[in-house]
């Protein structure tokens, strides 16, 4: 059937409650929003996969995945048809990333059951007594609904072209009176919504995979500006030439945290072509990598930097340097300089270049989890 793929992934993950976001815990190697896609397409060749994603966050999701990211919005509904602008397939399945362990034999059933119908829907019936304004209700009228739900691609587009927001696809479509098909869902296809409902039989452990990534960067000097370096001024007449305040060190070192999580590099996040970033502090940059790297899953193991300079001595700055950036990354971080031994541009004390290598982990959420219960 010609069928495409919706995960909806764009949430903030407030009531999660953790300092991971829900949908960047790791499954073994993979973000839950990757691990959501891949299970799925493994379960059906749908002729495409749409994530949405928080815009700050796009460039990540492109990084990792070859799936196709569009925005995502504050509302569910607005990330749904911001998705269903890419589909022009017959049916399309939405998905909640939140819905991480939906078993093949769902995805099986809606698709079989979807022909004469335009939204299929799984649901479970509640096994406690149901109280609604505080009278009780017979339980047997009583539908719990699930996601995936899958749908003609029209239809859904037709029900979504009004200004109510609807809760789900089914909750759209039957107002405008859409014929509905209600299939069995599954327990284990609960939706994660606190940390304490990660106890999902399909969800793995991160591994323990250490990851390295390398920056380096480099700056040549400019009079009459005010030089730092590791965030720590130095008492010298010169600075650096650049667009920020030219910290060559926090630069080096962004780019190793940035290689290491595999998301690219300084100029990615911020071009020295955007003037907001114009003589910003190369600190401030940093704490904004260190908060993308905390909140999509990652640890700091350590850092280990080197700067190569004939001039400005340093000997009295990088224990400074090393406290400064070891409270900030909250690791071990080691400080190293030399020189160029009067070689090249360094040696002709034109700039300053530094190398730093970073290593992550992967916040054991799984451990974090046991240790609550």
């Amino acid at each position: 059937m010609d069928i495409s793929l919706i995960v909806l992934s764009a949430g903030n993950s407030t009531r999660f409650n953790y300092n991971v976001k829900k949908q960047w815990i790791r499954i073994e190697n993979k973000p839950l929003w990757l691990f959501v896609a891949d299970r799925l397409n493994n379960f059906y060749n749908f002729k495409k996969t749409i994530i949405t994603a928080n815009n700050e966050e796009i460039i990540l999701y492109e990084k990792l995945s070859n799936y196709e990211i569009v925005s995502g919005d504050k509302e569910r509904q607005l990330s749904l048809k911001n998705a269903l602008n890419k589909i022009d397939s017959e049916f399309v399945m939405v998905t909640d990333v939140a819905r991480a362990c939906v078993s093949e034999k769902i995805i099986k059933n809606l698709i079989d059951n979807i022909k004469d119908y335009d939204c299929c829907v799984p649901f479970l019936k509640p096994v406690d007594t149901v109280v609604f304004e505080d009278k009780t209700i017979n339980r047997e009228k009583v539908k719990l609904i699930q996601t995936p739900q899958l749908s003609k691609t029209e239809v859904l587009k037709k029900a979504l072209n009004t200004d109510t927001l609807f809760t789900d696809e089914r909750a759209a479509i039957e107002n405008i009176r859409g014929k509905i098909k209600y299939i069995a869902g599954d327990e284990e296809a609960k939706k994660i919504t606190y940390f304490k409902d990660l106890n999902l039989p399909c969800l793995k452990p991160p591994s323990k995979n250490i990851f390295s990534g390398i920056g380096y960067d480099t700056h040549k000097f400019e009079e009459n500006k005010e030089m730092y370096l590791g965030g720590v001024k130095i008492d010298v007449n010169y600075g650096f030439k650049a667009h920020s305040d030219g910290d060559v060190l926090i630069h080096s070192l962004i780019d190793a945290l940035l290689g290491a999580a595999g998301y690219g590099d300084i100029g990615d996040f911020f071009p020295d072509t955007d003037e907001k970033y114009k003589n910003i502090s190369s600190i401030e940059l940093l704490k904004k990598v260190l908060d993308i790297i905390k909140k999509t899953g990652f640890e700091i193991v350590n850092a280990d930097v080197t700067i190569i300079a004939e001039k400005p001595k340093l000997k009295n700055y990088k224990t400074k340097i090393q406290r400064k950036l070891s409270k900030l990354l909250n690791a071990p971080v080691n400080i190293k300089a030399t020189t160029n031994e009067k070689m090249g541009y360094i040696g002709r004390e034109e700039g300053v270049s530094v190398i730093s290598i970073v290593n992550l982990k992967y916040k054991d959420w799984y451990e974090d989890y046991n240790s609550r219960k």
